[in-house]
């Protein structure tokens, strides 16, 4: 498969989950990506199997709260493979939860810089690179919480990741003019380390799988596959939305 075929792509929260899998759907795509997150081990192994398969990667460890790593990432996709095409915004954490009224000023903080600021940051530098070569698609992970409905105790994951969606259609208008498209992803439950994190047991698991019409949670390979289409030319009039990934969660009532 080519739809990707000479692109190059930015993927922050590479490292695993959601991210991981959609880095190696984009190489074997035909896109040349920049893999990014904290866990440089991870990123070896990642960009080792890509290799195997016979596609092209680089990684660059960081911190996406820093306003330098977003640079570094540009930087070596500009030096590796020349250009700047696709960016996939990914990286994000769950943050201090609990009741709200005990948050910590600092836990919110946190959550919102590494959640919203960071790809404000990211796009700022990204957007700027597509721009000289004619455009480009960007797009944000943030989710149905605080969007359809939330849960108690999530104030601060709800607020950030909400938050990337006027992101998303101020940046869609602004650049739109350039031809840089930006869109969200807003996926309901996905099997990832931050779900088996948040739902420890099986009576957990159960309640939230059954939230869903389709009465399961997705895949990480799912959800690569819809950030995939964003990413290419299929998706050429696509920008400014936010786009449900759920299963189903946000219609269920039963």
């Amino acid at each position: 498969m080519t739809r990707l075929l000479n692109k190059v792509a930015i993927i922050t929260g590479a490292s695993a989950g959601i991210g991981r899998s959609t880095a190696l759907l984009f190489a074997a795509e035909g896109a040349r990506v920049v893999v990014g997150a904290r866990r440089q081990a991870e990123l070896d192994s990642l960009v080792a199997e890509i290799e195997a398969a016979g596609g092209q990667a680089v990684a660059v460890a960081g911190d996406v709260k820093d306003e330098a790593f977003h640079e570094a990432l540009v930087r070596a996709a500009v030096a590796n493979y020349g250009r700047l095409d696709i960016a996939f915004n990914n990286a994000g954490i769950m943050g201090e939860a609990g009741p709200s009224t005990e948050v910590s000023a600092e836990g919110f903080a946190d959550t919102v810089n590494t959640n919203l600021t960071a790809s404000f940051l990211a796009a700022k530098h990204q957007i700027a690179e597509m721009v000289k070569h004619g455009g480009g698609s960007v797009i944000f992970t943030s989710t149905f919480v605080g969007y359809s409905f939330s849960f108690p105790g999530v104030a601060a994951y709800a607020a950030s990741k909400s938050g990337l969606i006027g992101l998303t259609q101020a940046l869609a208008a602004e650049f739109g003019p350039q031809q840089v498209r930006v869109n969200a992803i807003l996926p309901g439950a996905v099997d990832t380390d931050m779900y088996r994190g948040m739902n420890d047991s099986a009576d957990k698991q159960a309640f939230v799988t059954n939230l869903h019409a389709l009465k399961r949670v997705a895949k990480p390979e799912e959800i690569a596959r819809s950030v995939l289409y964003l990413a290419s030319d299929d998706a050429s009039f696509v920008t400014g939305t936010a786009s449900l990934l759920d299963g189903g969660i946000s219609i269920t009532r039963s």
